[in-house]
């Protein structure tokens, strides 16, 4: 169960922001704050006490939190962004994570990693090597994982920018799958809830203390959750998807 989580108002600058999504247009201010605060909401709803860092202008991506830092029970991980526009982020995070938690370790150079390619189940971490995320990078967070009892795993990703990019695990054994992930023999212990193609998008979705936040607009993927037995919540985060980021990205859960 969670109690809390960290997130982070977009700046204006997030019209500046990394995207492999340009067919979906350059996102909306305006509308990325109401659906922040929507988002918000969601994660109250869920009974977290959500802690809101300022704007920070002078790095577009930064309120995709999840990237710069992985929190696990026993301790915080400051990571090294693949993307070297975003590894300033790092300290915008730090003096945060130093106020909250006890035991803090960091990923240094050469290694890159970033938190949406890592999926936690149970106390073993999934590690996608992606273009943001190298083996180097992978090797040091297994260590830092393996010193606090922890154990993990490295995956190549093929097509996904991050692997929860198409995979999210929701407790219980079960699994929301899409594309590259559909029939893949390393997740076959699992209960698979696939999604189709056309609705990729929500494959980013989170577990959330019993209850499952969606993104706003997949029917399927809805229906497919609530039979696995989830209730279910949607939010709009469609600005955010115009910059490649979904919900997991958007807070850091403990």
């Amino acid at each position: 169960m969670f109690t809390n989580a960290i997130v982070r108002t977009p700046g204006r600058s997030i019209v500046e922001g990394l995207s492999d999504s340009k067919t979906l247009g350059l996102p909306n201010y305006e509308q990325a704050i109401i659906q922040h605060q929507s988002y918000i909401d969601a994660l109250t709803k869920c009974g977290l006490d959500v802690f809101v860092l300022e704007s920070c202008e002078e790095y577009p991506d930064s309120t995709f939190v999840e990237d710069v830092a992985l929190i696990t029970p026993n301790c915080a991980i400051i990571t090294r962004p693949g993307a070297p526009s975003r590894r300033g982020e790092v300290n915008e995070i730090e003096y945060i994570l130093k106020q909250k938690f006890n035991n803090i370790e960091a990923i240094e150079a050469p290694g890159t990693i970033e938190g949406g390619d890592i999926m936690m189940v149970g106390n073993h971490y999934y590690i996608g090597l992606s273009e943001r995320t190298n083996l180097e990078g992978a090797k040091q967070i297994i260590q830092i994982l393996n010193k606090y009892r922890m154990s993990a795993s490295t995956i190549s990703l093929k097509k996904v920018l991050h692997l929860k990019t198409g995979l999210s695990y929701l407790e219980k054994n079960n699994l929301v799958v899409c594309g590259e992930f559909i029939n893949d023999s390393l997740f076959e212990q699992f209960n698979p809830i696939e999604i189709p193609k056309k609705e990729s998008y929500a494959a980013n979705c989170i577990w959330v203390n019993e209850s499952v936040i969606i993104p706003l607009g997949y029917p399927t993927t809805k229906q497919r959750i609530e039979n696995a037995g989830y209730p279910v919540i949607e939010t709009d985060v469609a600005e955010f998807q115009k910059l490649d980021g979904g919900l997991s990205c958007l807070s850091l859960r403990y």
